[in-house]
């Protein structure tokens, strides 16, 4: 598949030959009287019309080979507040520069502490572009592949969150006028473009009502260590089971654990981590409408770019992304439970609801898009449980089970030819911490992780047929005994650990993988 990727990428380096050096238009607002204004009395205009992409616009050959995609949106004339760093807010001050690769954005605070994330629409993926390919035409094709978003998605989302029950921010869009000083040595970074700001959740000073007793806010990273460093550390897994059900409603593949932010709460003398999305950036994608899009998105190649339907076309590639944090907090969620959170957000998103998202569009974005994407929406809702089916079951088919840096207790018991049945423990006061059932077809593997300290791991149970259980025994003194036997097929439990400081009790289903290498036991707590 790469070498596929790559020979295409030449091929067009060949044909199109150098990047254009002024691919982005030199502003998105539309007046030229206007844009003269601002340079020359920048603070007596309090909005503007622009075109958030001007510089999208293509001819029809152009558009059957690479997509119309949501040119439309990108050329149409909107007005928009024109942003005064001074008194938005009560007043906003610059706290950091943020974004990835693609995005310019700065994280800004007003008086209180509260921080806010401004987020330019428009894009720039050449730095995810090989530098020596970065002043060929692959620079531009990428630019001009910006296209498959809609710039004005994210302000749908909310009215769809709130119904859900879900935390979410509401963006706003505004125009930063060109050479706003008050960005002092960003100023030619930020000058003269168009963004969304919206609240950031990220600490004790963004708490909210919203979030009711919650205690803090952290990042993927932080909440994943923390939930395995300790055993009272826990995800409410069927809290964002339902997240990442309306990740699938509104099309948002891009949902890795950079994604999102974690509200924490207390509960006797645990902490619970409940989900706070972020980032609406690729929500209602729209990529397959060209020739060579088409191709680049099958399955043997970038399988993920699946445009917005009305079906549900491809769920796999919906939750790629996110397959790291999917595996990590969602192990413990059943078919039952997924069935459920799907009926009640059907219940919640209401075609009232729907139309309030997408009346949020500008008024020429809603005339050229707003009844299209209420259409989709309510036809993917009215398929979210057969949705919900299939995310399960991607996720049913190799599951994690993982333990903490304390001293847990694995049991695994082979209920019959279909169930097994997995419990981890506390082994410090037997309180239960996990539990659940795992049908034979629809799991492949179960794998364990201990992590540290001394663990224990035992596997019983006569069957006929079984499903395969992985252990993988961590640092630490562990104990494992397999008790279990499954008469049809090959050895049933494999385990991995170092040979030393491994007490190992081994059965006919056993196949011994301990080694010297200590590297055997490693888990990947983080995935940035």
């Amino acid at each position: 598949m790469k070498l596929i990727y790559l020979q295409a990428l030449l091929a067009l380096i060949i044909i199109s030959g150098c990047a254009r050096k002024n691919f982005y238009a030199e502003t998105p607002v539309t007046d030229p009287a206007v844009y003269k204004q601002l340079l020359e009395t920048p603070h007596t205009i309090d909005s503007v019309t622009i075109k958030a992409g001007k510089h999208y616009k293509r001819g029809w050959l152009h558009r059957v080979f690479w997509g119309s995609h949501y040119r439309p949106l990108w050329t149409a004339e909107v007005k928009v507040p024109v942003f005064e760093m001074d008194t938005l807010k009560g007043g906003l001050t610059f706290e950091k520069l943020g974004g990835g690769f693609q995005t310019t954005s700065m994280t800004l605070s007003d008086s209180t502490g509260f921080t806010y994330a401004l987020r330019s629409l428009d894009k720039d993926p050449v730095l995810v572009v090989p530098k020596p390919l970065r002043k060929t035409a692959v620079a531009n094709i990428l630019r001009d592949q910006t296209t498959a978003i809609n710039p004005y998605g994210a302000l749908a989302i909310p009215p769809l969150a709130q119904a859900a029950g879900i935390p979410h921010s509401t963006p706003r869009l505004v125009y930063v006028h060109p050479n706003d000083t008050s960005f002092d040595e960003h100023t030619e970074r930020f000058s003269d473009k168009v963004f969304l700001i919206e609240e950031k959740f990220d600490g004790k000073n963004t708490l909210t009502p919203a979030l009711g007793d919650a205690v803090d806010i952290t990042g993927s990273g932080k909440m994943l260590n923390n939930r395995y460093e300790e055993n009272n550390h826990l995800i409410d897994q069927q809290s964002f089971a339902k997240a990442r059900l309306l990740d699938l409603l509104i099309h948002d593949w891009d949902r890795h654990e950079g994604q999102w932010e974690w509200a924490e709460y207390k509960k006797n003398d645990n902490t619970i981590y409940r989900p706070i999305p972020k980032d609406r950036d690729n929500v209602f994608y729209r990529f397959q409408d060209g020739i060579i899009p088409w191709i680049f998105s099958r399955n043997w190649a970038i399988r993920k770019f699946e445009s917005f339907d009305d079906d549900y076309n491809d769920v796999f590639a919906l939750t790629m992304n996110a397959e790291f944090l999917d595996k990590r907090a969602l192990s413990a969620v059943t078919r039952q439970q997924f069935d459920s959170l799907a009926v009640v957000l059907q219940k919640a998103i209401t075609d009232e609801v729907i139309e309030k998202a997408v009346r949020r569009f500008p008024d020429e974005v809603y005339k050229l898009e707003g009844e299209t994407t209420a259409r989709k929406l309510r036809s993917r809702r009215d398929q979210l449980p057969k949705a919900a089916s299939e995310f399960y079951e991607i996720l049913a088919e190799e599951p994690l089970v993982v333990g903490t840096d304390e001293e847990d207790e694995f049991e695994v018991k082979r209920l019959n030819n279909d169930e097994t049945e997995v419990i981890v423990r506390r082994k410090s006061d037997k309180v239960v911490m996990y539990r659940r059932t795992f049908l034979r077809s629809e799991t492949k593997v179960i794998t364990l992780h201990g992590l540290a300290e001394d663990d224990e791991f035992e596997v019983s149970g006569e069957v006929e047929k079984g499903i395969k259980v992985v252990i993988v025994g961590g640092r630490g003194e562990d104990e494992i005994k397999d008790k279990s036997k499954v008469k049809s097929g090959s050895k049933k439990t494999w385990v991995y650990d170092t040979k030393r400081g491994t007490e190992l009790e081994a059965g006919p289903e056993t196949k011994n993988k301990t080694t010297n290498d200590v590297r055997v036991h490693a888990f990947d707590r983080e995935g940035f």
